[in-house]
Order: C-alpha cells, then sequence, then structure tokens
C-alpha cells in the first residue's frame, strides 16, 4: 500500500477531504440517492421485491441494478473485475478483502465451486500486498440444514455424515491453502441456531493452522449475549491447545431474523436487550483481546465510530503501533468511508470487505445491506450529512 507522510497524531472523523477522496463527483452524488431511497424502509421492501422477481423473470433490468447497488456495493462480478477497485482502495492505504457474496445455494456442485472460488481470493491474495485477508461463509460450502442439525448435536445418517466431512473438507482445503500462501482467512459468522457448527470448524482450523501464525479468524457477533463468556473461554481453550486465536469481532448482520425467530418458536432470544449492552460488550471484547494480545489477533469490524476510537486508544496505552499486522479494522465496501480512509491515512491497518459475484446471484448481499442501512439507527442519516457535506465542500473549491 501506498506510504502516506505527515501522519496526524488525532483520529478526525470528520475530515472530509480525506472520507472522500476515493469518490469521484459522480460517484458522491449517486451515493447520495442511493442512501436517500433506501432511508425509506418501505423503498427498500418494495424494491426488493421488484428486482428479486424482475431478475427472476428475466425482465431487463440487470443493467440498472449493476449501474447503482451494485456498483456501489460490490467491486465486480468476478476477481479480475475487482481489480480496478483494489488498486484504488491500495493508493489511498487501505486494504481489500474479497467476499465472494453468492448466497442461497443447496447443490454440492455449487458447492465445490464457491470452494475453488474461494481458494482462488487465497491464491490472489498471495501476490497483491492490497489484500491482506480472505473470508468465507460456511452456507457457502455447505446445507443449511445440516449444520443446523450438527449444532444441535442431533445424530447424523451415514449419508449426512459424509456430507459433512465433504464440509469439512473444504473448509480445510481453503484454511490449507491459507496456511500454505500465508494469506490469514476469515471465517464470518451466521445465525446463531448455526453457529455452533462454524465454531467448531473455526477453532478446529485454528488449532491446526495457527500454530506459528494467526492464519484463520472465527467471527464473534457482539449483539449475541454471550459472546462475550464465549469470547473468554475460546481464549482459554487456544492456550490450552497451544494455538493462536485470531477473531473479527462485528456487531452482527442477523437481529430481526434472530428475534422473530424466537418468538415464533418461543425460546429467549440470543440479542442483547438494548444497543447499549452490544456496545459494552464490545468494547470489553476489544479490551480483552488487547490486553492478551501476545496470543490474539484481531479485526475490528465495525461502522461504530466510538469504538474505532477507542481501539485506537487502547493500542496507544499498550504502546503498539499503528500498522500493528496484530490489529486490523474493517468497514464494507461502500458504507462508512469516513472511518475507513480517515484511520488509513492516520496510518492504521484497514481494509474493506470488497464483496463480489454475478449480479443475479449477489442480489440477496445487496437487499441484507439496503435492509441493514434501513434498521441500524443513524447509519444512513450519518452517510447522507457526510455526503451533503462533501458536496457543499467541493462546490465551494470549485467557485
Amino acid at each position: 500500500m501506498s506510504v502516506i507522510k505527515d501522519r496526524p497524531s488525532k483520529i478526525n472523523f470528520d475530515n472530509l477531504e480525506h472520507s472522500f477522496a476515493f469518490r469521484s463527483d459522480y460517484e458522491i452524488k449517486r451515493a447520495y440517492w442511493l442512501f436517500k431511497a433506501i432511508s425509506f424502509p418501505s423503498v427498500v421492501k418494495v424494491g426488493s421485491w421488484m428486482a428479486e422477481n424482475a431478475l427472476k423473470y428475466h425482465l431487463p433490468i440487470k443493467g440498472i441494478i449493476r449501474k447503482t447497488i451494485f456498483k456501489h456495493f460490490c467491486g465486480g462480478e468476478d476477481i479480475n473485475d475487482c481489480s480496478k477497485t483494489i488498486a484504488r482502495l491500495g493508493e489511498l492505504g487501505v486494504g481489500s478483502i474479497l467476499d465472494y457474496s453468492v448466497e442461497g445455494k443447496e447443490d454440492e456442485v455449487e458447492f465445490d465451486h464457491s470452494c475453488s472460488e474461494i481458494v482462488a481470493t487465497v491464491q490472489r491474495a498471495q501476490h497483491d500486498k492490497n489484500i491482506p485477508f480472505s473470508v468465507f461463509k460456511v452456507t457457502g460450502l455447505a446445507r443449511f440444514s445440516l449444520l443446523e442439525k450438527v449444532s444441535l448435536g442431533e445424530s447424523l445418517s451415514s449419508e449426512e455424515a459424509a456430507e459433512f466431512s465433504r464440509v469439512k473438507d473444504r473448509v480445510r482445503k481453503i484454511c490449507e491453502e491459507g496456511y500454505k500462501l500465508h494469506v490469514s482467512v476469515f471465517i464470518d459468522a451466521e445465525e446463531s441456531w448455526i453457529q455452533p457448527a462454524i465454531d467448531g470448524l473455526a477453532e478446529g482450523m485454528m488449532e491446526k493452522f495457527n500454530t506459528n501464525e494467526f492464519i484463520v479468524y472465527n467471527t464473534l457477533q457482539l449483539y449475541r449475549h454471550d459472546r462475550l463468556p464465549f469470547l473468554k473461554e475460546a481464549y482459554q481453550r487456544s492456550r490450552a491447545g497451544n494455538y493462536l486465536l485470531g477473531l473479527k469481532l462485528v456487531r452482527g448482520a442477523y437481529m430481526e431474523k434472530e428475534r422473530q425467530r424466537a418468538i415464533e418458536l418461543q425460546y429467549p432470544s440470543p440479542i442483547q436487550a438494548q444497543k447499549s449492552d452490544c456496545d459494552r460488550d464490545y468494547d470489553e471484547a476489544l479490551r480483552f483481546c488487547l490486553e492478551h494480545i501476545e496470543h490474539i489477533a484481531i479485526c475490528a469490524g465495525t461502522h461504530n465510530e466510538q469504538s474505532s476510537l477507542l481501539l485506537t486508544e487502547l493500542m496507544n496505552n499498550y504502546s503498539l503501533a499503528p500498522n500493528d499486522k496484530r490489529i486490523y479494522f474493517s468497514q464494507l465496501l461502500g458504507m462508512s468511508d469516513h472511518i475507513s480512509f480517515n484511520l488509513a491515512y492516520a496510518g492504521y491497518n484497514v481494509a474493506k470487505y470488497v464483496p463480489y459475484g454475478p449480479v443475479v446471484d449477489v442480489l440477496p448481499y445487496l437487499t441484507r445491506r439496503a435492509q441493514e442501512n434501513t434498521s441500524i439507527a443513524g447509519q444512513t442519516s450519518r452517510e447522507l450529512s457526510l455526503l451533503t457535506a462533501e458536496q457543499n465542500r467541493r462546490k465551494k473549491l470549485s467557485k
């Protein structure tokens, strides 16, 4: 990545020049109208339904999606298509995490294809200093219902046991490639009722490949009230097993679904009672990880300014350099640029998730992004206020 001189000693997330150096005037306007549209939940709901059905019946809407929401939140339709985005981010000191965002497949052939695609992202990362991590979802490699059954500890039929063995082989293949090429791999968190299977796979891979360096990272969603205790237990297991603990810390992306399922099936919700509880646990998780930084590497995947600032303060308190390789910040492409680029300008390790895949297959991901922006309090309004301020700043400069 580019080396930036005269780095500031204090983070300023309101520095618009750095926040939007990545965006052209046209891209700023497009982003403004995009966030304006998704600020209305009804627009998101109806628009998502219309887009899904239009693609289903092969109506000529793919081009519109590609030029608008896809262009803003995704890097391209394949790995090579992402090259321009990767290079542009790298020029500003921000890395890329290639995220093959094809979801909802249930076929073994598709799972094998996804595995090969993810291995290809690991191989691409080996040759590009601007790609510090690879990432995958286990549901891209396995049937959801199989992961649910494994998570419940239910007995598997001989066919299911063989199927889960193939899932483990796919996960191992990806992580082993990361180990051989010295590329770290994130295993994303998913719904709580399949997470035990994912946790088991992630910790098994860490035990195998995290003996001397941080290769495999599990992901913890701190909007769950049990994840902070889980973090501390995972640390104890890693010490007992003599392996390094890699963690990506996020607040979470399945809150509405989790609450609804808990109501329908009449069990206690795994979600924190209040947002403040989630914020508290997230920040406490940061503190715990920094206290044990000799054995833990973290990626703070957060769009929260306060938590980002806290992590910079903790790093300073522990006399850790901003570019310490054990600590990364991460945000999604197309969101919270004011956090990403101002942190990078100050010398911190930052990477953007860069989703990619065919437009039709990535639509579920894009729908979630739109829904997330409408459901997270203040997210869309914050994006809109910053985009408005940047448009005004550029108008003044042009006079």
